[in-house]
């Protein structure tokens, strides 16, 4: 994040009331250098960002151009890793188990390993930003509201990337993931895609981090897969699982879904208040607010969308955590009887990686 601030600021003409907002095309050159802080290892690609352009404009997310680049190799890397890279670690790692495991179960193995490395992936990533971005740590409401960095820009990307990837693989093996994955899949793109208006572009990063508890899930599950379930190593694992799970989404979680609220409420229906040149009269458009203007605003549908989504994925991580005690308590706990719902826990268990803005979902068993 040591790359040089834009020379000069964005400067607007001033718009009345009944102005609808526009974003001016973004210029390849601009798209291309290093001024937009976004620290990924490729520039936008000064092509991809002319053709994205119109379908930018057209859906309202002005800041996609200079991430497509991102989604795009984010869902190339996620293929990759699926196949063939999977199925020839695996074979090296674990040999005849995974080559005598069924079709479905194979597939559902190797969503399992891109899911391990997605999550593990962008939450380092995601606390990196955190700590080293400082146009993101000096935001303030209105700039966590409609406010951009492009290193949160590739958060976002990243995250949009993997289910780009899921919304594919698992769209051709429905037999394998069902109908409720690939509804998920789409539902899932369609809220990270909003961060492109840019929309709480600051809790981009905040709500990737609910993702830290996923690498202790996945590895739960292969457990079970290789026959380890009740080992001492899955017991180190689901205490793993169980603390990160309490301390992301159930306390650090909660509390900046309660920061969100405030912010979306203080911006329903109300406009930014954006410095004006005092020669000019014009808006100045700083580099965190540039894709800002005096109209944007928060529209209730986007408002009640988000926030019903928030609602609902906290109300379920509590769920899932007291499912998640009884499930482990249960495996490492002499059976009195044969328990007929020790099934229907697991099911929850492993269900309980669904996604934080929304977070990332796993695969079933």
């Amino acid at each position: 994040f040591a790359s040089p601030p834009l020379s000069s600021p964005h400067v607007s003409r001033t718009l009345s009331p009944t102005d609808k907002p526009t974003f001016a095309p973004i210029n390849v050159d601009d798209a291309s250098s290093k001024s937009m802080r976004d620290p990924f290892f490729l520039e936008p690609i000064p092509w991809l960002v002319k053709a994205t352009q119109p379908w930018a404009d057209l859906l309202s997310l002005p800041s996609l151009p200079l991430h497509v680049h991102e989604v795009l190799a984010a869902s190339l890397l996620y293929s990759v890793i699926y196949y063939p890279i999977s199925p020839l670690v695996s074979r090296l790692i674990v040999g005849r188990k995974y080559l005598e495991l069924p079709r479905k179960r194979r597939v559902n193995w190797d969503a399992h390993v891109v899911s391990f490395v997605q999550s593990t992936l962008i939450n380092g990533l995601a606390l990196w930003v955190m700590y080293a971005d400082e146009d993101r740590n000096g935001m303030d409401w209105q700039e966590r509201i409609w406010g951009y960095t492009g290193a949160a820009g590739m958060i976002q990307a990243l995250a949009a990337g993997y289910f780009l990837w899921d919304l594919v693989v698992t769209s051709c093996n429905m037999d394998v993931f069902g109908i409720g994955t690939l509804a998920h899949a789409v539902s899932a793109l369609f809220v990270y895609a909003l961060g492109f208006r840019p929309f709480i572009n600051y809790y981009g990063c905040v709500f990737i981090l609910w993702e830290l508890s996923t690498p202790f899930l996945n590895i739960h599950w292969f457990f079970d897969k290789l026959g380890m379930t009740g080992s001492r190593a899955q017991l180190y694992n689901g205490l793993m699982l169980l603390f990160t799970f309490f301390s992301t989404r159930l306390v650090y979680g909660t509390h900046q879904s309660v920061r969100v609220f405030s912010d979306i409420f203080a911006a329903i229906d109300t406009n930014p208040i954006l410095p004006v040149s005092a020669d000019t009269g014009e808006v100045i458009t700083s580099t965190v607010m540039r894709f800002a203007t005096p109209t944007s605003t928060v529209p209730a549908w986007l408002a009640f969308t988000y926030l019903m989504s928030n609602i609902t994925l906290n109300s379920l991580n509590f769920y899932w955590f007291i499912m998640m005690i009884r499930a482990v308590r249960k495996r490492f706990q002499p059976a009195k009887t044969n328990d007929t719902g020790m099934l229907a826990e697991l099911s929850a268990t492993k269900a309980i990686s669904q996604p934080a803005q929304p977070a990332i979902r796993r695969r079933k068993a």
